[in-house]
């Protein structure tokens, strides 16, 4: 296996093709942008339940564990001759030829990832930890990114909008009552928040422990490497939400569960009477370097995660130069990536390769990719995720 990572690494002069890496979710309803064939989002079976999410570059599989698919979301390398190899055993092997000095010496890993998640009905309200809470369960906090790419919402679903954080009038109390009455009835929580009309071409941020409903339009998130979160609504859209959703962040010998999550929500940020200026993400274009190149922060302003929209005009060759490493995926138009011939998804069969999802190393990052455009008429666009190594503050929000 060394053997093959080695050889697949420099082949690629730095560059990993990616195969897709598909989730499947036992509640919601699947939005069908994913471009999966319709036969297949029951792929993995009903049991497993219905495909809603692609993760992409994940080193780390989904915390609640599928025992017919244990390495369910850890993404995987293609070699030559179809042979594969995790990206995680690719950076135990390479270490910081792969990710780069920074992140091997602070992380020893790629601390995040990014995915598309795919719901026609909102996710419910909840929140995610932070790290001094999340480490009593084995995770870490998780803040995140969101963006909303055009070419894949031309449906928005059922409601295009995000509920963030609490309402100046309501009380503690307030939040109290619904999380004591979780088992007992529709306790309406999103009452007590507000809802924010989410568009195409736009993102948020969102820090541990802030509590969010995200609307149905389908979402670009880079986000750290975890998914443990508390759900605080138990009625979304008709479907019925256990108990266990409320109490995944408990770890087992805590007996006052309500105090422990009250004192886990971070109450400032919530109250924030500014959170859409704080927190709203338009996309900031970066000054021009070449012909033909337009590049975009569309993720950005924390200090755990960013995300670049590249777009190459029709015909035009540019090279692509970065700090980090990164992730990324095509979402538009067909061309050539480094050595790669790459393209978009129509429509894909779960288990089948694709040619749109790439990781690249720091060293070839810095050298630049070269990237043409082979279409006469349709950009070509493609979504970079990058970790802490590579912070941006465009617009000096903080």
């Amino acid at each position: 296996m060394r053997k093959i990572i080695h050889n697949t690494f420099e082949s690629g002069n730095g560059i990993f093709r990616m195969i897709p890496n598909f989730i499947s979710i036992k509640f919601g309803m699947p939005g069908r942008r994913l471009k999966i064939h319709p036969n297949d989002y029951y792929a993995f079976g009903l049991k497993a339940g219905t495909i809603m999410e692609r993760w992409l570059c994940s080193v780390n599989g989904t915390r609640v564990k599928n025992p017919d698919n244990p390495s369910q979301g850890i993404s995987y390398v293609l070699a030559e001759d179809g042979e594969k190899f995790t990206l995680k055993e690719a950076i135990v092997e390479l270490g910081e030829e792969l990710i780069g000095e920074e992140l091997q010496k602070k992380y020893g890993t790629f601390p995040v990832f990014s995915k598309f998640f795919d719901y026609e009905t909102p996710l419910y309200f909840h929140f995610h930890p932070k790290t001094e809470i999340a480490a009593r369960v084995g995770c870490e906090a998780k803040p995140e990114c969101y963006y909303f790419p055009p070419q894949l919402n031309n449906y928005k679903g059922k409601r295009a909008s995000t509920y963030f954080g609490f309402n100046l009038g309501v009380t503690k109390e307030d939040v109290r009552r619904c999380i004591e009455n979780f088992s007992d009835c529709d306790t309406k929580i999103t009452n007590l928040s507000r809802a924010y009309d989410i568009e195409a071409g736009a993102g948020w941020y969102v820090p541990a422990g802030v509590l969010h409903a995200p609307g149905s339009l389908l979402t670009y998130e880079p986000q750290w490497g975890t998914d443990l979160n508390c759900v605080l609504e138990n009625v979304v859209s008709g479907e019925i939400f256990d108990e266990k959703y409320l109490y995944d962040i408990c770890p087992p010998e805590e007996e006052n569960k309500v105090d422990y999550i009250m004192n886990a929500i971070d109450w400032d940020k919530n109250y924030d009477e500014n959170f859409k200026e704080h927190y709203f993400r338009p996309p900031v274009e970066l000054p021009k370097t070449q012909a033909g190149l337009t590049e975009k922060w569309i993720c950005y302003g924390n200090d755990y995660i960013t995300a670049k929209e590249v777009t190459v005009m029709p015909d035009a060759k540019v090279v692509l130069k970065d700090t980090a490493a990164y992730g990324c995926i095509l979402i538009q138009g067909f061309g050539t990536f480094g050595s790669f011939d790459a393209e978009s998804v129509n429509m894909m069969r779960v288990g089948e390769q694709t040619a749109d999802e790439y990781f690249v190393c720091k060293r070839r990052a810095e050298k630049g990719v070269e990237i043409h455009n082979r279409s006469k008429t349709e950009p070509m666009v493609i979504l970079q995720h990058f970790g802490p190594d590579n912070i941006v503050y465009p617009d000096k929000k903080r």
